[in-house]
């Protein structure tokens, strides 16, 4: 069993040192053999031979993928698919589908994240990983490249993978090279004898490349970098700089990096569950001690279990709290794998399982009080997690501040376990400035007033008519104007009012004396405790 922990300085991409090491994985084959494999599981015994898929382009039926027989039968992309019958009468024939290909090729960078966290598409064909500090895990970087293209050849595809220092020259190799692992520093010599298509300039710099006599990338290399830009500009000179091992421009994952994490790589398939949360709770612990030792504790957790057939499970556990307690938060994976719609289906086990850590945050320490009794406040974020694992996200909200100067959004329904701003802290000494108990829609009152903008001298809610003994006021609240459309929302002056018993009331006049059609409209909005 393999193990391996690890952090990152902030949930964003991490700050990286010198000497970066890139996986390139290529599907010289994805479409065809996306199509024999689901022509293997419906018929097992179905044997291999040319098999070609075709689209229609200038005015013909023409091969758009082809399979390794078909290539070694000398049929090419762009043939027609007469001229290729005509070779080979018993050629099988598919029809492309472009998104079926991109979801296949998106599942297998979704795999590929059991070797590293850092993984991107690369083109419609390819994956790239940056594999720094993940080789020891597989015993070496060639144990790395072999697990990779075994993992991706039971799913019955074909590939092939190169490490090198940086991604265009991983890339560059796996397509146009012979070479698997190459040497930290020692990029420029295996590029050299690359043909010019490894720099995937276009057709016409490539044109006009083989016009000036240039063959390989090692001819170019040896040409000062000025020359080349200025004869067939700056595109070529950054290319062949990143080719050459000179300039690394990183890889943008698809998925931001953990905080932190821990994982298992297994060296049989694993499907017991109760050995899988056994692991998972050891590695909540390493994970534990991490944001300990960082002083932080995570908000949102991960669980990824990967699946001998490629298939990838997460399970995501949200927290009100930050948490780092391993028998705490392996409850509420249960929890969530309970109330799972479709079960977590070991099938016939998993390759690997990994605790990453999306979200963390500062970690205060709880006391107990003079009594010895714990926080309350922590038996209540504990409630709020064990109702989010068990009923979801979306079932369990809570009123969360917004920031508006208009009452009717300063507050919203949010769920309980997502981050939330502080409420306003009201000012010492003076009453609350808005109510705690608002009427939506706010209901209309019979009002008298001073005019043009004085405040109601009596008002009758309910049938019951309130004199008023004092009165604060006014304060405009005006429409926000970035969110109101052709016809604005009048404008609304507020006042909180207090009648003759000590009741307390916020109310409105919406417009002015003199404003439009009739008079102002007296509106009473909230009530003070």
């Amino acid at each position: 069993m393999t193990t391996h922990a690890s952090q990152t300085a902030s949930p964003t991409l991490p700050r990286r040192g010198p000497g970066r090491r890139y996986l390139a994985l290529w599907f010289p084959f994805l479409p065809t053999d996306r199509i024999l494999q689901e022509r293997r599981r419906q018929s097992a015994g179905q044997a291999e031979g040319p098999f070609v898929l075709v689209d229609k382009a200038r005015g013909a039926l023409r091969i758009a993928a082809l399979n390794a027989a078909a290539l070694e039968s000398g049929l090419k992309a762009g043939m027609a698919l007469a001229d290729a019958r005509a070779c080979l009468p018993a050629l099988r024939v598919g029809e492309t589908d472009p998104q079926a290909d991109a979801d296949l090729l998106q599942a297998c960078a979704t795999l590929c994240e059991m070797f590293t966290p850092l993984v991107a598409l690369d083109g419609a064909d390819g994956v790239l990983l940056d594999v720094t500090g993940c080789a020891h895990l597989f015993g070496g970087e060639e144990g790395l490249r072999m697990q990779a293209r075994r993992t991706l050849a039971r799913l019955g595809l074909h590939t092939r993978a190169v490490v090198a220092d940086t991604p265009d020259a991983a890339r560059a190799l796996a397509r146009h090279g012979a070479a698997k692992v190459v040497p930290p520093g020692e990029t420029a010599a295996f590029v050299a004898g690359l043909p010019l298509a490894a720099l995937d300039l276009g057709a016409d710099t490539h044109l006009a490349l083989g016009r000036a006599g240039f063959r390989a990338v090692g001819e170019l290399a040896e040409r000062p970098s000025q020359a080349l830009t200025a004869r067939f500009g700056a595109g070529l000179a950054t290319k062949l700089a990143r080719l050459m091992g000179r300039e690394d421009i990183r890889l943008t994952p698809l998925r931001d990096p953990p905080a932190c994490m821990a994982e298992r790589h297994f060296p049989e398939p694993l499907g017991a569950m109760d050995s899988l949360m056994a692991v998972l709770e050891r590695l909540g612990r390493e994970v534990g001690a991490i944001l300990e030792r960082r002083g932080e504790g995570g908000r949102l957790f991960e669980a990824s279990f990967f699946r001998t057939d490629g298939a990838v499970r997460r399970i995501v556990v949200e927290t009100a709290q930050p948490l780092r307690d391993a028998p705490g938060l392996l409850r509420l994976v249960r929890l969530k794998i309970d109330a799972l719609a479709d079960p977590l289906d070991p099938g016939f086990g998993f390759d690997a399982l990994r605790l990453a850590v999306r979200r963390a945050e500062p970690f205060d320490q709880s006391q107990a009080d003079l009594e010895g009794k714990p926080d309350p406040d922590g038996d209540v974020a504990a409630l709020v997690d064990r109702l989010v694992a068990r009923f979801g996200r979306a079932q369990v909200l809570r009123f969360a501040a917004r920031d508006s100067h208009d009452p009717l959004r300063a507050a919203a329904l949010e769920p309980a376990a997502a981050p939330a701003a502080p409420w306003p802290e009201p000012d010492p000494g003076q009453p609350p400035s808005r109510p705690v108990t608002l009427f939506d829609p706010p209901q209309a009152i019979e009002a008298l007033a001073e005019v043009p903008d004085g405040p109601p001298l009596r008002f009758r809610w309910r049938r019951v008519l309130h004199d008023v003994a004092r009165a604060e006021g006014p304060e405009r609240i005006a429409p926000e104007w970035w969110r109101v459309g052709a016809r604005p929302p009048a404008t609304r002056d507020y006042y909180r009012v207090e009648n003759g018993q000590g009741r307390r009331f916020w109310v409105f006049r919406e417009g002015f004396h003199g404003e439009g059609e009739g008079r102002p409209r007296w509106f009473l909005h909230g009530l003070f405790a």
